[in-house]
């Protein structure tokens, strides 16, 4: 393991995680029901997947 001879300032750390950056993901619409959804997923609201059923939805 490292052992560091001196301190590392709180700048000098912070410049090393600059390059993350959080992004909120990318949202599509429903061809079916014009829901908002993630990509390649089958809509919550509807239950279609490119324009075809693919699964039940209770509450229907």
């Amino acid at each position: 393991m490292a052992h560091p001879k001196h301190k590392v300032s709180s700048t000098r750390r912070d410049k090393r995680r600059t390059h993350y950056k959080a992004v909120a993901p990318t949202l599509a619409t429903c061809s079916n029901c014009g829901a908002a959804i993630l990509f390649h997923r089958v809509c919550p609201e509807c239950g279609f997947y490119r324009g075809k059923k693919a699964m039940e939805v209770k509450g229907q």
